[in-house]
C-alpha cells in the first residue's frame, strides 16, 4: 500500500483532496476534505512525541493535500476539517518485548490508524535521528501471515536458524490452531532451512529469512488478526530457541508484536 502520495480525484468539477483519497479510513473522516490546520496539527503531534517531524509520515501526506487544497482555493489556511478538530490526531510509540532499541511508532487522525512505522534505535536509526523504516500502513487490522511477510521487510537479509523456525512455527501454530508443522507449510519451509543453513559456514550462502516469510499468504491455508497473546507466544519461541534469550531486531517475533499493538487499539 502506497503512502503519503495524495491521489488528486478525479471528478467533473474540482473538490478538495479528502482524507479517503490520501488513507484507507471510513466513515465521515473519509469524505472530509484536509485542511492545513490538520497537518499543522499532525506535524505538532510528531515533534512533541519524537522530536522531529517524520520524513515520508501521515504530517507530510497531509500537508501535500492541504497545500494542494489552499492553493485552489477549495479550504481555508486557518480552518481544520470537523472531525480531527472534534476527536484530535495523535502519535504513540510502543517498545517491542525481548528487542532493545526497537520501537514501532502509530499514528491516529480521530482514533483511525493513518501511518505505522518500525525504528530500530540500538542501530542508531531512531525516530530522534530521522532513521524510522516505513514498515506499512497498517490500516485494517494485521493478520499474521502479513506480519510474517513484513518480516522480510524488516530482517529479510537475516540467515534463518532455529529461532527463526520456532518463532514462525508458533505463529503458524497460532493461526492454523494445530501445533503440528503442516507439511508444505511455512513453518516446514523455516525449519528446512535452519536445518541446511546449520551445516553452512557462509552467511552469504544461507536461505535468508525474507526467502521463506515473503509469500507467508501462500504457504499458510488458515489465517487470523494477530493478537497480544499470538504476539507474546512467537516472542517466548524465538527467546527460547536463541542462545542469548532474545528475539531479533525487526525478526518474526518483533513484526508479531508490531502487528499486534494497533489491532488491539482498533
Amino acid at each position: 500500500m502506497s503512502q503519503n502520495q495524495p491521489t488528486m480525484p478525479v471528478r467533473g468539477q474540482e473538490q478538495p483532496i479528502r482524507y479517503g483519497d490520501v488513507f484507507a479510513v471510513s466513515g465521515s473522516l473519509a469524505g472530509e476534505a484536509i485542511f492545513p490546520r490538520d497537518a499543522a496539527m499532525m506535524q505538532s503531534a510528531e515533534n512533541r512525541v519524537l522530536g522531529q517531524t517524520l520524513q515520508g509520515g501521515a504530517a507530510s501526506g497531509m500537508e501535500s493535500a492541504a497545500t494542494w487544497n489552499e492553493q485552489r482555493g477549495l479550504v481555508a489556511h486557518e480552518q481544520f476539517s470537523d472531525t480531527p478538530g472534534r476527536q484530535e490526531v495523535s502519535v504513540t510509540q510502543t517498545d517491542i518485548p525481548g528487542c532493545p532499541g526497537q520501537r514501532v511508532v502509530t499514528e491516529f487522525v480521530a482514533g483511525q490508524a493513518v501511518g505505522q512505522y518500525f525504528f530500530n534505535t540500538a542501530a542508531g536509526g531512531g525516530a530522534d535521528e530521522g532513521g524510522g523504516v516505513a514498515v506499512e500502513m497498517w490500516i485494517d487490522k494485521v493478520s499474521i501471515e502479513e506480519a510474517l511477510e513484513a518480516a522480510a521487510t524488516t530482517a529479510g537479509d537475516k540467515p534463518v536458524d532455529a529461532s527463526d523456525a520456532a518463532a514462525i512455527q508458533a505463529a503458524e501454530a497460532t493461526a492454523t490452531g494445530v501445533n503440528a508443522v503442516t507439511p508444505g507449510g511455512v513453518a516446514a519451509a523455516a525449519q528446512a532451512a535452519a536445518a541446511a543453513n546449520a551445516l553452512k559456514d557462509r552467511d552469504e550462502e544461507k536461505i535468508k529469512l525474507g526467502e521463506v516469510v515473503a509469500d507467508a499468504s501462500v504457504w499458510m491455508a488458515i489465517d487470523k488478526e494477530a493478537t497480544r497473546e499470538d504476539a507474546e507466544r512467537v516472542v517466548a519461541a524465538e527467546m527460547r530457541n536463541n542462545p542469548e534469550l532474545r528475539a531479533h531486531p525487526g525478526g518474526v517475533g518483533a513484526s508479531m508484536v508490531a502487528a499486534a499493538r494497533p489491532n488491539q487499539e482498533r
